[in-house]
């Protein structure tokens, strides 16, 4: 899969991409089919839709926000990819009021875990839209690299609330309701029935690092991410990388 996104902005997202390539090139291989169903709950303008269309998938883009799905839809367009991207207003809890039940090859959950009121049946309810042998991409906020960045930030007191809190917020004043460990994942994916067949930390280091320094010195975009990349395996940094992904598999086959 090509980079899609600007070198900068791909700091943030190139594992999720890296993994979500390899489980689509898998998907392809077992259906048989080049063109794969995917639905992306909360997927917004379409970071990820559009480029997954581009390379010839059909796209349902799911999320609550209007203004979201307007930018979706002429973001397609400009791509030539109109043909492919699907958008519909609704959210997790009211899936099936808009999507297909057992009708996807691929569904991504993407930064939606932390805005619902029960995770779990918000796992349910994506993994309900898989068909047998289908691929969950699940992205969502890592409670220790909040931690770690309130911490460096010289907001201790913070930091410690944070840790103490059941939703691992900081503050009345933090912008996230909810954040995760890679405990708390796996067992939301597995919970569901599917199996989390891998974990990786997602920007272990690149939102500790001053951007002048990634954008000013010679190679260092490069190193960084590489850098990313050989971190986010290793279950050492997943308790302080700032997302966590997981990538579950449902059982049976579908070759339809």
């Amino acid at each position: 899969m090509p980079d899609p996104m600007r070198p900068r902005a791909a700091l943030r997202t190139a594992v999720v991409w890296d993994v979500l390539r390899d489980a689509l090139e898998r998907r392809v291989e077992a259906t048989g089919r080049q063109a794969l169903d995917v639905l992306d709950t909360g997927g917004g303008s379409g970071n990820f839709a559009v480029p997954l269309a581009r390379l010839g998938h059909r796209v349902t883009v799911v999320d609550p926000s209007p203004n979201a799905l307007f930018a979706l839809e002429r973001r397609a367009a400009e791509e030539g990819v109109a043909d492919r991207v699907r958008g519909v207003q609704g959210d997790a809890r009211g899936l099936f009021d808009v999507a297909e039940r057992g009708g996807y090859d691929v569904v991504l959950c993407h930064g939606v875990l932390e805005y619902v009121d029960d995770p779990a049946e918000g796992v349910r309810n994506t993994v309900a839209a898989l068909r047998p042998g289908g691929v969950l991409s699940l992205l969502a906020a890592g409670l220790g690299g909040a931690v770690l960045a309130r911490a460096l930030a010289g907001h201790f007191t913070e930091a410690r609330q944070a840790l103490g809190d059941p939703n691992g917020r900081w503050g009345d004043g933090d912008p996230v309701p909810r954040r995760f460990t890679a405990d708390q994942l796996t067992a939301l994916v597995r919970g569901a029935g599917l199996e989390a067949v891998a974990v990786h930390g997602v920007r272990v280091f690149s939102d500790l690092v001053p951007g002048v320094l990634v954008d000013t010195e010679p190679g260092a975009m490069e190193a960084l991410l590489k850098l990313e990349a050989a971190a986010a395996e290793l279950a050492a940094f997943h308790s302080v990388a700032t997302q966590l992904h997981v990538l579950g598999e449902a059982g049976g086959t579908d070759g339809a």
